[in-house]
């Protein structure tokens, strides 16, 4: 795995932080393996039967998909749990990182990568959507209340638009979700940010 750029907040490679490279952007770049490698990392060791469950995919294909993962390096079997019938995987790292890219067969690797981790998280937007009206007998009146979704555009230069990603990286890192160490009253909160330049560099 690469180096990362020195100025990403919130990297920290000795707790299971990477930054993605040729080889394992090929076994990443597909959007049932962003979500197993999340679910992973999220909430734990499971199963293949239990993430299947989990993303709405079959037992098989969540089996293969688990497979190119532990090739490429991105998760492993957890010996220590199972019953030497139910085998279960456990996430490498905590969390992946992507930096530009170099090389044609790069470049045409990490556009596939993208193109996967935008439908990912187009699903969840979606999936929280269609469960909106139940989210007070869901997630409780407290957390009802607690999500947003907006968009704004913005008049920004190119350096302007860098920064205001690092900021928000920053102002993300000391909340990040740790497996197995969750605080009491919270819970896991995905959240999304896109910095999109539209081709018309005209402002309506």
């Amino acid at each position: 795995m690469q180096q990362p750029p020195e100025e990403l907040p919130g990297f920290q490679p000795d707790h299971g932080d990477v930054v993605l490279d040729v080889r394992s952007l090929k076994g990443l770049a597909h959007p049932i393996r962003l979500r197993l490698r999340s679910e992973l990392a999220s909430r734990g060791p499971a199963t293949a039967t239990q993430l299947a469950a989990r993303i709405g995919e079959t037992s098989a294909s969540t089996s293969y998909h688990l497979r190119k993962l532990a090739a490429h390096g991105f998760i492993a079997e957890d010996d220590t749990l199972g019953n030497g019938r139910d085998r279960y995987w456990r996430a490498l790292h905590r969390t992946v990182w992507q930096q530009e890219p170099s090389g044609h067969a790069e470049q045409e690797l990490s556009a596939e990568f993208v193109r996967a981790a935008a439908q990912v998280y187009a699903d969840r937007i979606v999936r929280f959507a269609d469960e909106v009206e139940a989210a007070p007998q869901v997630l409780g009146e407290q957390w009802a209340r607690s999500w947003d979704i907006s968009d704004w555009g913005l008049d920004l230069t190119p350096e302007e638009a860098r920064q205001l990603a690092l900021a928000f990286h920053r102002l993300c890192a000391p909340y990040h979700h740790e497996a197995g160490q969750q605080r009491p009253g919270s819970r896991l909160v995905r959240v999304q940010f896109q910095v999109l330049p539209s081709p018309d560099e005209s402002l309506p």
